[in-house]
């Protein structure tokens, strides 16, 4: 398959580059893509909740009234989980929320989310580029060259460039990865992807 190259200032240059179809146009696997997706949000949890139960509670250990002769239910303590301010039942704990899934499941999964933004044509090729200082204006210039400054978009990089990085850290509903941090709900979550020509031989290594 081959793909036109564009310039940052958004012109065609005429050349196209050729990319394997066994990474950017395969039969996409929703199932795949369901399950690297749960794994990424997954992993992403903190797992900090917790409720405190009837042992943890603040209160008294005191039975509340005798057992027999009330004409009532039979209670304990202040802390039962029936009464208010007392402990919960079976709440929440810390946990672990991570799983793992196989390697070639992954690679099938962002093989998968790349088809499915080529076919709608969300997929784009520039030059690669570098921006001398740190300025939210020229990454601003560069969406709207590209024609999707009003659009969610992930660039994917070659390699870690700060000055690319920083230029867009303000811009909301913009993101720049490099090619070796590309995930598939990135590239599932941006309405545009935008690939540096220098990123493709990495991804495709790296995907195949």
């Amino acid at each position: 398959m081959e793909l036109a190259v564009y310039t940052i200032n958004g012109e065609d240059t005429g050349r196209k580059v050729v990319v394997n179809d066994e990474v950017f146009a395969i039969e996409p696997n929703d199932h795949a893509i369901y399950l690297d997706i749960k794994q990424y949000l997954a992993n992403n949890r903190q797992g900090t909740h917790k409720a405190k139960e009837r042992n943890e509670v603040k209160g008294s250990s005191r039975k509340i009234k005798k057992q027999k002769g009330t004409g009532g239910a039979r209670a304990g303590n202040i802390r039962n989980p029936l009464y208010r301010g007392g402990g919960r039942v079976f709440g929440p704990r810390p946990r672990d929320y991570r799983f793992k899934l196989n390697r070639k499941l992954k690679r099938l999964a962002r093989r998968s989310a790349i088809a499915y933004k080529l076919k709608a044509n969300g997929l784009m090729i520039v030059e690669s580029f570098n921006f001398s200082e740190i300025k939210t204006k020229s990454m601003v210039a560069l969406k709207q060259n590209l024609k999707i400054a009003d659009k969610k978009s992930l660039l994917v990089l070659s390699e870690p460039n700060k000055n690319i990085y920083l230029s867009s850290r303000n811009l909301p509903g913009s993101k720049v990865v490099t090619a070796n941090e590309l995930t598939t709900y990135d590239i599932l979550n941006a309405a545009s992807v935008v690939f540096v020509e220098g990123a493709l031989e990495l991804i495709e290594k790296n995907l195949q």
